[in-house]
C-alpha cells in the first residue's frame, strides 16, 4: 500500500523554510542479544580448545567486533537539507525527486523481492519496517528508483513532495 496524499501543508511549509529532515536507522535494543550472544559462544568454543592466551583472545576481539559492526550497521542516516535527498552516502538533488511512494513492512518483501529493479539503489535495514521509493527523474542517471528503508515514511514523503 502507497501513500496517495499529497502532503500537507505544515509539511510544506516547512521545506519552504529550508527546515530538513533527518532520521538514524539505529539497530533497535533487541537485536544486539542475538549476536552478541553468537559471538560469546563462538569465543567459548575457541576457549575449551586452547590454553594460554588464545584462551581468551576471542573474547577480546570477537566481542567488540560485533559490538562494533552492530554500531556500523546502525550509523545510516537518512537526511533531506541544502536541497539534497541524502541517504547513507549517497545524495540526490531534490530537483531529481519524482514519484515518492511508501510501502508498510508487510509489503516490504514483494518491493524487494521480484518487482526490484536490479539497477535500483536500495538501502534495506532489517529491522526497519517500512520503505520508502522515490522516482529518479534524472535522464543521465541510470537508476530508475531509489528504495531505502526509513522509521516515518508518511512524514519524509510529504517533505520530499512538498520540495518540488
Amino acid at each position: 500500500m502507497h501513500d496517495p496524499g499529497s502532503g500537507t501543508d505544515s509539511a510544506a511549509a516547512g521545506a519552504r523554510r529550508g527546515e530538513s529532515y533527518s532520521e538514524r536507522l539505529y539497530v533497535t535494543w533487541y537485536w544486539w542479544p542475538l549476536p552478541v550472544l553468537a559471538a560469546t559462544i563462538l569465543a567459548a568454543e575457541v576457549h575449551m580448545g586452547y590454553s594460554g592466551i588464545r584462551s581468551w583472545l576471542p573474547y577480546v576481539i570477537l566481542i567488540p567486533l560485533t559490538v562494533a559492526l552492530i554500531v556500523k550497521l546502525g550509523r545510516t542516516r537518512i537526511a533531506v537539507a541544502d536541497g539534497e535527498l541524502r541517504v547513507a552516502d549517497a545524495r540526490l538533488p531534490l530537483e531529481f525527486v519524482g514519484a515518492v511512494e511508501w510501502f508498510p513492512a508487510e509489503q516490504k518483501r514483494r518491493v524487494l523481492g521480484p518487482r526490484l529493479d536490479p539497477a535500483a539503489f536500495v538501502v534495506h535495514r532489517g529491522w526497519v519496517g517500512p520503505v520508502l521509493r522515490v522516482q529518479l527523474t534524472d535522464p543521465a542517471d541510470p537508476t530508475p528508483y531509489w528504495l531505502f528503508s526509513t522509521r516515518h515514511p508518511q512524514r519524509l514523503a510529504e517533505i520530499l513532495r512538498a520540495a518540488d
